[in-house]
């Protein structure tokens, strides 16, 4: 019934289309037939048919095919590279094949279903509109993730902050980043969420971070263009102390302590340059004073690898103790002087025996 009645709407369609023509009876092409589909339950299903399950049968082939492809790549990248020193190497071919295997994945699944441009053109279009609308955030990860790799913001095994996370970088994908968290120093320990590392260390925590975030605000980049960080440490004396020779003690240890990266700072530190307009920046650690109501406040700056910093500083810490004790300087504390007492007056208000018990 329901196919008769579509036959005839085609045959009245054609005979309007010869007499718009002034062709009379002359033969025209009848439009699409929609009407040609699977009969079920006395339904036609307009396109349920053996062309379009050839297509489904087709595209569903190439998927496994391209993500068998893509999986066996990816698993010999990894036992190749894995293990490799140079962690970028790895990042940027496990990115190559990602992008390789979603380009064909969409050119070929376009190609079986679109044969004709114009309704490709139309079908883009209106998927593009309906996908910007409906999803935004996924749409600004994507563009994040191109940003990411265009940009050079970061790579695999970065230390950075991002989204309000720190940590490194573990693996990157099309619409969020992981990282692998880490904790905060003192200064930064009220920031959210809550950290109970009290420094620059694994907390153990995955997190997954959009990569819309690099739009919305700045991501701090610890080791991208040069691995090294500057650090302070800082110790308080008394006044009454002897300051050159505690300055002596604070500078052998830290230079004692300290790796000996001087060769690598200045080249990195050159090639920085080199991309950057970086204006001169003195390498050599540094003692700087600084005077408060208390004691003197040493401060020692000196250049390290952003990595392994707690461990550095507690070699130091323990070494400075030892040779402060050995050379009597100690270490200083608030303190408080009281220079004047008011009158104090004591009266005792416990009642006196009466002179009849007496």
């Amino acid at each position: 019934m329901t196919n008769a009645w579509i036959g005839s709407l085609n045959a009245a369609a054609c005979r309007l289309l010869a007499q718009a023509g002034g062709g009379g009876d002359a033969a025209v092409e009848p439009p699409l037939d929609l009407g040609r589909g699977v009969d079920f339950l006395g339904v036609n299903w307009i396109g349920v048919n053996a062309d379009n399950g050839r297509k489904l049968l087709i595209t569903v082939l190439f998927v496994v095919v391209i993500s068998l492809v893509a999986y066996g790549i990816n698993r010999a990248i990894t036992a190749a590279f894995g293990t490799h020193p140079e962690r970028r190497l790895w990042f940027w071919l496990k990115q190559a094949t990602h992008l390789i295997a979603a380009a064909l994945l969409s050119l070929g699944v376009l190609s079986i279903w679109f044969d004709d441009p114009q309704r490709l053109a139309t079908a883009f279009g209106l998927v593009a509109a309906g996908l910007a609308f409906a999803l935004q955030k996924v749409v600004t990860g994507i563009a994040g993730y191109f940003v990411i790799l265009r940009g050079s913001i970061f790579g695999i095994g970065d230390r950075i902050a991002m989204g309000g996370v720190r940590g490194d970088v573990i693996a990157l994908g099309f619409t969020q980043t992981t990282i692998m968290e880490m904790g905060q120093p003192p200064s930064v320990q009220a920031a959210t969420p809550e950290i109970w590392v009290r420094s620059r260390q694994y907390t153990g925590r995955i997190v997954s971070v959009p990569n819309g975030k690099i739009f919305d605000e700045p991501i701090f980049n610890y080791s991208r263009d040069f691995g090294y960080i500057w650090e302070e440490m800082t110790l308080p004396i008394s006044y009454d102390d002897d300051r050159g020779r505690a300055e002596e003690i604070l500078l052998s240890t830290v230079n004692r302590h300290r790796p000996d990266v001087d060769r690598m700072e200045e080249d990195d530190l050159a090639d920085l340059r080199r991309r950057y307009p970086v204006d001169n920046a003195d390498l050599t650690p540094t003692v700087y004073y600084r005077l408060t109501d208390n004691w003197l406040e040493l401060s020692v700056r000196f250049v390290t690898a952003e990595h392994g910093v707690r461990g550095l500083k507690d070699r130091i810490s323990r070494d400075l103790i030892d040779e402060l004790d050995a050379a009597g300087i100690g270490i200083a504390s608030a303190t408080s002087e009281i220079v004047g007492l008011p009158p104090v007056e004591i009266v005792d208000r416990r009642e006196k025996p009466s002179a009849a018990a007496s």
